[in-house]
């Protein structure tokens, strides 16, 4: 059913390996066709930034009508229907359609079911999907150190001999490493999402959930093991994309919140500044003490000699 899909995604890396065959690299190495593995994720993120972009507008517009949303909750609590209703009033009103939020996940999942399913073609010689009986050979056969692009975690020693390694035990150490950083950088990048929710939705009631998902994400690794060498290299380009993607438009385009924060800190830096420069303005030095003049007062007669002065 998905086979147009599948031939366009395997089209696509075929082209991409020719174009670095081009560039003087072997053909035939692991380092051809996993960097082909790896400009085929970068293109396919580039297509979805704009995606991308709309996803994080949609999640502000979210946060922006969470207030109605909570007092329709309240007012239609007995009545789905009509909670229903006004819901979907309030979000054609503001522009905003919940389903962008995951847009961008559910579209790559069909080119991460597509590369896998070429890449399990290749290994086991099959000449489809865009590969002609020699690129499938060369696919088949590439390794990365000891790892060939097509094998699996549960492949036999056999099966890895036979795509060309020729030590089975240090590939299936390398596969195993691989699910490791797979593990990893999903939970960094679903870490990174979920701390971007909590500062736009505090009360989000799927929070809990959604942290629950992110410290599972690592055990996400062990279906590593049944993917194709060169699906996990896939996996971990588009982790660190999302990753470096989302740190900068996070940065650019700050939750209000952080907005508020932001310029009341620079507020307050400036009202101290300015705070500072009048009291030194205003500090003056202390005048100098000046000398005290003393005046002289006349002297008191006493009575006795007002007295005889009088009778004189």
């Amino acid at each position: 059913m998905l086979d147009w899909l599948y031939n366009i995604v395997g089209h696509v890396l075929a082209w991409i390996h020719t174009g670095l065959s081009l560039t003087g690299l072997d053909p035939d190495s692991g380092w051809a066709w996993g960097l082909s593995i790896v400009l085929l994720t970068v293109l396919m993120r580039l297509l979805m930034v704009p995606l991308f972009v709309k996803q994080m507008n949609t999640q502000r517009k979210m946060q922006d009508i969470q207030p109605k949303i909570m007092k329709l909750r309240e007012r239609y609590k007995h009545d789905k229907q009509r909670l229903q209703q006004e819901s979907m009033k309030i979000y054609q009103e503001s522009g905003t359609n919940p389903i962008m939020g995951c847009l961008p996940l559910l579209l790559q999942m069909p080119v991460f079911f597509a590369l896998f399913s070429v890449l399990r073609s290749v290994a086991e010689g099959n000449a489809q999907y865009g590969f002609d009986q020699q690129l499938a050979d060369s696919a088949r056969q590439a390794l990365i150190f000891q790892a060939p692009i097509a094998a699996q975690f549960n492949s036999s020693n056999e099966e890895l001999l036979a795509l060309g390694s020729t030590d089975p035990i240090m590939a299936k150490i390398l596969i195993a490493f691989a699910c490791v950083i797979m593990g990893f950088t999903t939970f960094l990048t679903m870490r990174q999402s979920i701390k971007r929710s909590t500062a736009q939705m505090p009360d989000n009631p799927m929070m809990q959930t959604q942290k629950i998902m992110m410290y599972l994400a690592p055990a996400f690794g062990l279906f590593g093991l049944a993917m194709p060498v060169g699906v996990l290299l896939y996996w971990v380009t588009s982790n660190v994309w999302t990753m470096v993607q989302q740190h900068f438009l996070y940065r650019n385009q700050p939750v209000p919140g952080e907005d508020t924060a932001d310029a009341k800190s620079q507020s307050n830096g400036s009202a101290k500044g300015m705070l500072g420069r009048k009291k030194g303005a205003e500090s003056t030095p202390e005048p100098k003490e000046q000398p005290k003049i003393e005046r002289k007062q006349p002297k008191k007669q006493s009575r006795s000699k007002r007295g005889g002065s009088g009778s004189n």
